[in-house]
């Protein structure tokens, strides 16, 4: 019993240990939370003005119809129409086929960037609707785009 034990109190520290290291890219330039600053409900109007804004040119692609295994490329345009630089500190897909790629440096206001988002359509079929949720210095802080389509099944010979 004891013994039992013992393993089961190393498996757990083992795994709560794994849990907490977090990857980082030695490549990516580290984005200090220090510059962004988004003002809560109770500040004023005026400050909430001055914040980085998002203004797409689409946020939904639709791919129309593709075959299992074709890769979708597409790019949202965007212009940043606050007043303050546009920091986007992270962008995640909703499921590993749907790779984000964003700017890491800030956009300043009245400038333009661009998300390139690849989509994998490999052991998928059927209707499909991803997402890519950015995370940024903007009220609110989160913004969903979309990628739909329908991936057909190959023809077997």
């Amino acid at each position: 019993m004891k013994r039992v034990f013992y393993l089961a109190s190393v498996a757990a520290l083992i795994g709560f240990s794994a849990c907490n290291q977090a990857e980082k890219n030695p490549e990516e330039p580290a984005i200090s939370t220090d510059v962004i600053n988004i003002p809560s409900d109770e500040d004023n109007e005026e400050a909430a003005k001055q914040l980085a804004a998002f203004e797409f040119e689409n946020i939904v692609y639709e791919f129309g119809e593709i075959t299992q295994g074709e890769k979708v490329q597409t790019t949202f345009k965007f212009t940043n129409s606050g007043e303050s630089d546009l920091i986007i500190s992270d962008a995640k897909g909703s499921c590993g086929c749907t790779v984000p790629i964003y700017p890491k440096n800030p956009i300043a206001p009245g400038e333009t960037g661009e998300i390139e988002v690849v989509f994998d359509s490999e052991g998928k079929m059927g209707q499909q609707n991803k997402t890519v949720t950015l995370i940024a210095n903007t009220k609110p802080n989160t913004t969903v785009l979309a990628l739909k389509g329908n991936v057909l099944t190959p023809e077997t010979k």
